[in-house]
């Protein structure tokens, strides 16, 4: 049994070749989630903890390539995982890390998503120059954010805002701000908790104030169908509770299909109960419609599919086929957050 429990013994003494290869986007985020990575595998797996056992291999996506268009134009959902997956299904990789809500409700043939590592807060943050809080905005002021999440959620409370689309890594936008291109912006907690610049947030937004994103502050780590030594480091890094949320809010994503450029929020979270507990919404991007549901259930795989299933299908038969014919021509921007498109 002591084999199984540490596979890397099945390749013998550590080679001078890695056991195991690492890929991961270059931006600090993605870095700096492929180095807790690599450190918790080392603690878990001591033949993981020797030197050059594990490499780190940067892989350029289209999404970092091409900063200067909305990302719909160059092909949607899956630019920040697609150069990803081609390298783990060739073999220039073992394992991918993401951040979930970058990854497409499909996986490619071939690969599989077994692990999510413990969700991190899932909660956006709000950081602005000149005010303390989200009410405090005068009319007209600026708000930075490339997500139509955000922006309907922001419009439908305060329509006296202008959201202006902004793209590129946290400290860029970070400068983007302080160089006074913007009023104020919305990221991801989880990402400046992971980056270290928690000092830099003016508030922490509620649940109320802004539902986060589908698989917000999850990191998911691929690898091959198949590939059972891989797959046995991964089940030593799972968080079941995470993993069964995530698969909650991505079949919430998944029932929406069809509706890509969407703005959709989702959080399922275990309740005081021990029950899965499920919030989500679909919005019109300049916030004018609003359709919400809630669903709770045993905090199973089962019952994670079927809430997260029956959420997404209802909001899209109380929308209706013209609420997301009517957001396919009034939007051009892309939503991070958004099922893809079925070929």
């Amino acid at each position: 049994r002591a084999a199984s429990a540490d596979p890397a013994r099945a390749a013998g003494a550590a080679p001078k070749a890695a056991l195991l290869k690492l890929g991961t986007r270059g931006s600090p985020l993605a870095l700096a989630q492929a180095y807790l990575t690599r450190d918790l595998l080392m603690k878990k797996f001591p033949a993981l903890a020797e030197e050059g056992a594990i490499q780190i291999k940067i892989i350029k996506t289209t999404g970092d390539k091409v900063l200067s268009q909305p990302l719909a134009d160059i092909g949607g959902k899956g630019l920040f995982t697609k150069e990803i997956d081609d390298a783990l299904l060739d073999g220039r990789i073992d394992i991918a890390v993401h951040s979930m809500k970058d990854v497409p409700t499909y996986l490619p043939p071939g690969t599989i998503l077994p692990c999510n590592l413990e969700r991190e807060d899932v909660r956006d943050a709000f950081i602005a120059r000149d005010v303390q809080s989200l009410s405090e905005l005068p009319e007209g002021a600026v708000v930075g954010s490339a997500s139509l999440r955000r922006q309907a959620q922001l419009l439908a409370k305060f329509p006296h805002l202008k959201v202006v689309n902004f793209r590129g890594n946290v400290q860029s936008r970070l400068r983007k701000l302080q160089e006074g291109e913007v009023d104020c912006t919305l990221l991801a907690y989880a990402g400046l908790r992971r980056l270290d610049l928690t000092d830099k947030i003016t508030s922490v937004l509620s649940f109320e104030e802004m539902l986060p994103a589908v698989a917000q502050g999850a990191i998911g780590i691929a690898c091959r169908e198949g590939d059972d030594a891989m797959q046995e480091f991964l089940a030593g890094l799972n968080h079941e509770d995470t993993r069964l949320a995530v698969v909650c809010e991505r079949a919430f994503l998944a029932a929406l299909d069809g509706s890509c450029r969407t703005p959709i929020a989702g959080m399922a979270a275990r309740d005081a109960e021990g029950n899965m507990d499920f919030r989500g919404l679909v919005a019109a991007v300049d916030g004018s419609q609003i359709f919400e549901t809630t669903r709770g259930g045993a905090f199973t795989e089962e019952d994670a599919l079927k809430m997260g299933t029956e959420a997404g299908e209802q909001l899209k038969a109380e929308a209706g086929p013209e609420f997301f014919d009517f957001l396919a021509t009034q939007c051009e921007e892309f939503n991070p957050n958004a099922a893809p498109i079925k070929q």
